[in-house]
């Protein structure tokens, strides 16, 4: 039977002990840390394999929302906080779950099975031999089929984003962060508003992007995945 390491960050510690309580009764998930960060979170997920994140929304420094948004690998995420108005930008960052505190075991169970759903759908995918090379996108009324080998990058301009391809540009109402679960490991965020196919890139620096004459700005929070993924 496998086992799920788990990590849990709140910056009150009440709540973590909670979340540690509820998951002891399920033998098989283990807490591997227990961050009152976002930053302390960041170095346990550098060094340590995480299946899946407790993570509270509203911290000092940094959010759970933007933390989450400028993470490179993501583990899956149930996200726990106190307030009800984040609930429809979770939904944009593909969250497994959104638990509102007090966080009761019926509920805070039943958020563990729509994780393990997750699981059983990883292990049903990784039987196919072949993986997708598009996605369809919605734009207006129609489906536009876009070829992961044929994007340069896609940027991000409130609520829309850019496809830029090689012959073309598609503009439609998606999140950025959401899109980006949709693309395969050749595509890499490069900043806020910025993802790009790391297939494409012709040139970089430790500021910027080419994509043929196209410059992208690589952000600061990005700058160390970025770097590594580019020069590897």
């Amino acid at each position: 039977m496998k086992t799920y390491n788990c990590i849990i960050v709140d910056d009150e510690e009440l709540a973590r002990e909670l979340i540690e309580t509820h998951l002891s009764q399920l033998p098989d998930f283990k807490v591997v840390a227990s961050c009152d960060s976002a930053i302390e979170a960041s170095v346990v997920l550098k060094n340590q394999k995480v299946d899946l994140m407790f993570l509270d929304i509203e911290m000092p420094v940094l959010k759970g929302t933007d933390f989450l948004k400028n993470l490179a690998h993501k583990p899956k995420v149930i996200f726990t906080t106190a307030y009800r108005e984040y609930a429809i930008e979770s939904y944009e960052l593909n969250v497994v779950d959104y638990l509102l505190k007090p966080i009761i075991f019926t509920r805070f169970f039943k958020a563990i099975e729509k994780f393990l759903d997750t699981q059983v759908q990883v292990k049903e995918q990784s039987k196919d031999v072949v993986l997708p090379d598009h996605i369809f996108i919605q734009s207006n009324k129609r489906y536009i089929k876009i070829r992961f080998d044929e994007v340069l990058y896609i940027e991000s301009i409130k609520d829309y984003i850019k496809i830029h391809t090689v012959e073309d540009m598609i503009l439609v109402k998606h999140g950025l962060s959401a899109f980006l679960e949709r693309l395969d490991t050749r595509f890499l965020r490069a900043h806020r508003s910025y993802i790009v196919n790391v297939e494409k890139v012709t040139s970089f620096t430790k500021q910027d992007i080419e994509i043929g004459k196209h410059e992208i700005p690589i952000g600061e929070l990005y700058k160390k995945d970025v770097l590594r993924v580019l020069s590897s």
